[in-house]
Protein backbone atom coordinates (compact mmCIF):
# COMPACT_ATOMS: atom_id res chain seq x y z
CA UNK A 1 0.00 0.00 0.00
CA UNK A 2 1.33 3.60 -0.88
CA UNK A 3 0.83 6.36 0.83
CA UNK A 4 0.03 9.45 -1.43
CA UNK A 5 0.96 12.62 0.05
CA UNK A 6 -1.11 15.49 -1.14
CA UNK A 7 0.91 19.34 -0.96
CA UNK A 8 -1.78 21.18 1.48
CA UNK A 9 0.47 24.46 2.01
CA UNK A 10 3.46 25.27 0.13
CA UNK A 11 6.44 27.53 0.89
CA UNK A 12 5.11 30.99 -0.13
CA UNK A 13 1.37 30.11 1.23
CA UNK A 14 3.69 29.13 5.21
CA UNK A 15 5.29 32.46 5.20
CA UNK A 16 1.95 34.03 4.16
CA UNK A 17 0.62 32.20 7.66
CA UNK A 18 3.20 33.26 9.84
CA UNK A 19 3.35 36.61 8.36
CA UNK A 20 -0.59 37.22 9.62
CA UNK A 21 -0.29 34.87 12.56
CA UNK A 22 2.71 37.28 13.72
CA UNK A 23 0.67 40.56 12.72
CA UNK A 24 -2.28 38.80 15.17
CA UNK A 25 -0.38 38.91 17.93
CA UNK A 26 0.80 41.76 17.69
CA UNK A 27 -2.68 43.39 17.34
CA UNK A 28 -3.53 41.48 20.31
CA UNK A 29 -0.50 42.04 22.31
CA UNK A 30 0.30 45.49 21.43
CA UNK A 31 0.46 46.66 25.39
CA UNK A 32 2.96 43.95 26.21
CA UNK A 33 6.64 44.72 26.81
CA UNK A 34 8.27 40.82 26.21
CA UNK A 35 6.20 37.95 25.25
CA UNK A 36 7.23 34.41 25.75
CA UNK A 37 7.05 31.85 22.68
CA UNK A 38 7.28 28.18 23.88
CA UNK A 39 7.53 25.95 21.05
CA UNK A 40 6.78 22.53 21.71
CA UNK A 41 9.33 19.96 20.82
CA UNK A 42 10.10 19.62 17.03
CA UNK A 43 8.50 20.80 14.60
CA UNK A 44 6.25 22.68 17.09
CA UNK A 45 9.96 24.66 17.97
CA UNK A 46 10.90 25.60 14.13
CA UNK A 47 7.40 27.41 13.89
CA UNK A 48 7.79 29.45 17.45
CA UNK A 49 10.97 30.65 16.22
CA UNK A 50 9.45 31.69 12.56
CA UNK A 51 6.58 33.32 13.94
CA UNK A 52 9.11 35.22 16.82
CA UNK A 53 11.78 36.32 13.95
CA UNK A 54 8.71 38.04 12.12
CA UNK A 55 7.04 39.46 15.15
CA UNK A 56 10.29 40.93 15.83
CA UNK A 57 10.85 42.42 12.34
CA UNK A 58 7.33 44.53 12.98
CA UNK A 59 7.07 45.17 16.40
CA UNK A 60 9.10 46.34 19.54
CA UNK A 61 7.98 43.84 21.88
CA UNK A 62 10.65 41.97 23.45
CA UNK A 63 10.95 37.78 22.57
CA UNK A 64 11.98 35.56 24.58
CA UNK A 65 12.13 32.01 22.85
CA UNK A 66 11.93 28.71 24.67
CA UNK A 67 11.37 25.18 23.78
CA UNK A 68 8.88 23.23 25.75
CA UNK A 69 10.49 19.50 25.98
CA UNK A 70 7.86 16.82 26.26
CA UNK A 71 7.19 13.14 24.47
CA UNK A 72 4.54 13.94 21.81
CA UNK A 73 3.95 10.25 21.59
CA UNK A 74 2.94 9.40 25.01
CA UNK A 75 2.97 13.22 27.03
CA UNK A 76 2.28 11.87 30.34
CA UNK A 77 5.60 9.40 29.97
CA UNK A 78 8.21 12.05 30.66
CA UNK A 79 8.67 15.28 32.52
CA UNK A 80 7.40 18.36 30.74
CA UNK A 81 10.30 20.90 31.19
CA UNK A 82 11.65 24.33 29.65
CA UNK A 83 15.23 25.38 27.73
CA UNK A 84 14.67 28.53 29.63
CA UNK A 85 13.77 28.84 33.09
CA UNK A 86 11.07 31.43 35.09
CA UNK A 87 10.01 33.14 36.63
CA UNK A 88 6.71 33.35 33.97
CA UNK A 89 4.47 34.95 37.04
CA UNK A 90 2.78 38.12 35.10
CA UNK A 91 4.14 37.00 31.54
CA UNK A 92 1.95 36.51 28.38
CA UNK A 93 3.01 32.72 26.42
CA UNK A 94 2.58 31.88 23.25
CA UNK A 95 2.40 28.55 23.10
CA UNK A 96 3.57 26.99 19.87
CA UNK A 97 2.98 23.88 17.90
CA UNK A 98 3.14 23.07 13.76
CA UNK A 99 -0.22 20.89 14.43
CA UNK A 100 -3.16 20.62 16.44
CA UNK A 101 -4.86 17.35 16.67
CA UNK A 102 -6.68 16.42 19.90
CA UNK A 103 -4.99 19.25 22.37
CA UNK A 104 -3.47 16.35 24.21
CA UNK A 105 0.57 17.77 23.41
CA UNK A 106 -0.62 21.07 23.87
CA UNK A 107 -2.64 20.42 27.07
CA UNK A 108 0.64 18.61 28.42
CA UNK A 109 2.37 21.61 27.21
CA UNK A 110 0.61 24.06 29.36
CA UNK A 111 2.20 22.75 32.58
CA UNK A 112 5.11 24.38 33.35
CA UNK A 113 3.50 27.67 33.03
CA UNK A 114 0.81 26.45 35.22
CA UNK A 115 2.49 26.32 38.16
CA UNK A 116 2.95 29.99 37.85
CA UNK A 117 0.81 33.06 38.02
CA UNK A 118 1.37 33.52 34.40
CA UNK A 119 -0.84 36.56 32.90
CA UNK A 120 -2.21 35.00 29.92
CA UNK A 121 -1.46 31.36 27.69
CA UNK A 122 -2.13 31.80 24.16
CA UNK A 123 -2.30 28.82 21.47
CA UNK A 124 -0.70 29.52 17.65
CA UNK A 125 -0.68 26.34 15.28
CA UNK A 126 0.44 26.34 11.84
CA UNK A 127 -2.80 23.76 11.16
CA UNK A 128 -5.63 22.74 13.14
CA UNK A 129 -6.77 18.88 12.12
CA UNK A 130 -9.79 19.92 14.95
CA UNK A 131 -10.10 16.61 16.40
CA UNK A 132 -10.44 18.17 19.63
CA UNK A 133 -10.47 15.56 22.74
CA UNK A 134 -9.10 17.99 25.07
CA UNK A 135 -10.02 21.91 25.96
CA UNK A 136 -7.63 23.15 23.96
CA UNK A 137 -8.63 25.70 21.25
CA UNK A 138 -6.06 27.96 19.18
CA UNK A 139 -5.84 31.70 19.02
CA UNK A 140 -4.01 31.78 16.47
CA UNK A 141 -4.41 29.10 13.12
CA UNK A 142 -2.90 29.16 9.95
CA UNK A 143 -5.46 26.38 8.24
CA UNK A 144 -7.92 25.06 9.31
CA UNK A 145 -8.12 21.45 7.75
CA UNK A 146 -10.86 18.92 8.28
CA UNK A 147 -8.97 15.91 8.18
CA UNK A 148 -9.94 11.91 9.20
CA UNK A 149 -8.27 9.96 12.77
CA UNK A 150 -6.27 7.67 9.86
CA UNK A 151 -4.72 10.71 7.66
CA UNK A 152 -1.10 12.54 9.00
CA UNK A 153 -0.24 15.67 8.62
CA UNK A 154 3.64 16.18 7.74
CA UNK A 155 4.99 19.30 8.63
CA UNK A 156 8.44 20.29 7.40
CA UNK A 157 10.20 23.84 7.75
CA UNK A 158 13.22 23.88 5.76
CA UNK A 159 14.89 26.99 4.93
CA UNK A 160 13.06 28.01 1.65
CA UNK A 161 11.38 25.06 0.84
CA UNK A 162 8.47 24.60 4.22
CA UNK A 163 5.69 22.06 2.93
CA UNK A 164 2.59 20.93 4.75
CA UNK A 165 2.06 17.36 3.09
CA UNK A 166 -1.95 15.41 4.36
CA UNK A 167 -0.95 11.59 3.58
Amino acid sequence: MSLTRNLVLNHRQIQQKIIRIAHEIYERNVQEKELIFAGLTGMGHEFAGLLAEQLKSISPIEITMMEVKLNKANPKMDEVTCTAKGPFKGKCVILVDDVLNTGKTLAFGMIPFLKEEVKKIEVAVLVNRSHKLFPVSPDYTGLELATTLTEHITVSLEKGQSTVHLH
